[in-house]
């Protein structure tokens, strides 16, 4: 078995877990496979480095022959590999070196679990992406309609629409299956995977949903309203969001939490399940409800 590491360079603890994580892999015969660009960081004899090309094309080749990719850090490195891992089908198992690394299979603590790698007695968590466009709608004299798409992207935890920080309250038109929703002032709407419910949407005052289920859910950031709650809509659904703009209102849009930019108000976007899935590995018998119990609930202790 050979394994692609990706650890978070930037982060101490993340690089301190290297030699533990090259010597456990080693010793249950797994080959560790590593960027060459990350040898200056990170020099050991027991990984096997291969150099990238101006195009990245090794590279990818040499990951597209493991069969798996391994994060060292927290939930931002497996949110970080996991479109690539998506796209060309790699399992994605994460060692945990932050703080909470919800989505992470083991602690750094616990690598001895790794052995379930070696004799086959892990398991994969088959987990859904949100699949997102950016569109622009032209409507013909003859009343045809025509389609620009600006950009897609993938999303594993979330698509977030949000106002300027100066910005005055938009009002967010929500579609379904095209028909409405919700018309709703608000600081931002959340949509999210069952993955990325235990993520910002949470912190909004989205419910838990069990990653496996396969579902798309929309939670209002600050609604100017006392009737909006969160909802949550089928996995098949196709989803449009726009907003109208008041006094010169601004609306940027983010995926994973990843780097915004302005979404001009004559556009919409679509959301709508992704085609492909990521596969997470899990070993160590945590259950998803146990890892929410440890990870979430400690306050209620």
């Amino acid at each position: 078995m050979r394994i692609f590491i990706c650890p978070c360079v930037e982060k101490e603890k993340s690089m301190a877990a290297m030699p533990s994580v090259t010597a456990v892999l080693a010793k249950y015969g797994i080959e560790p496979v590593m960027s060459d660009a990350l040898r200056s960081v990170y020099d050991d004899e027991r990984v096997t480095y291969r150099e990238a090309s101006p195009h990245n094309s090794n590279l990818l080749k040499d990951m597209l022959s493991c069969d798996m990719i391994m994060t060292v850090g927290g939930d931002g490195m497996m949110l970080k590999l996991s479109k690539a891992a998506t796209i060309y089908g790699i399992p994605l198992i994460g060692i945990n070196t932050g703080r909470l690394g919800f989505m992470t299979t083991i602690d750094a603590d616990e690598l001895d679990k790794l052995s379930a790698l070696a004799d086959g007695t892990y398991s994969i968590s088959r987990r859904m992406l949100l699949d997102m466009t950016d569109i622009v709608v032209d409507e013909k004299t003859d009343g045809e309609k025509t389609e620009t798409v600006f950009y897609h992207q993938y999303a594993l935890n979330d698509v977030v629409l949000f106002k300027d920080v100066n910005s005055k309250l938009p009002e967010f038109t929500v579609k379904v299956n095209g028909e409405i929703v919700t018309k709703i002032r608000a600081d931002g709407l959340i949509f999210s995977t069952p993955t990325g419910s235990t993520a910002y949407a949470l912190s909004a005052g989205g419910p838990i949903i069990e990653p496996t289920v396969e579902c798309i859910q929309m939670t209002p950031l600050c609604p100017h309203s006392l009737m909006n709650r969160p909802m949550i809509f089928g996995g098949n659904d196709r989803i449009t969001a726009s907003y109208t703009p008041y006094e010169g209102s601004r609306v940027n849009i983010s995926t994973d939490g990843g780097e915004s930019c302005e979404l001009p108000h004559d556009r919409e976007i679509t959301i709508f399940k992704c085609d492909r899935h990521l596969n997470i590995v899990q070993i160590g018998g945590r259950s998803f409800y146990r890892t929410v119990s440890e990870k979430l609930m400690t306050t209620l202790k």
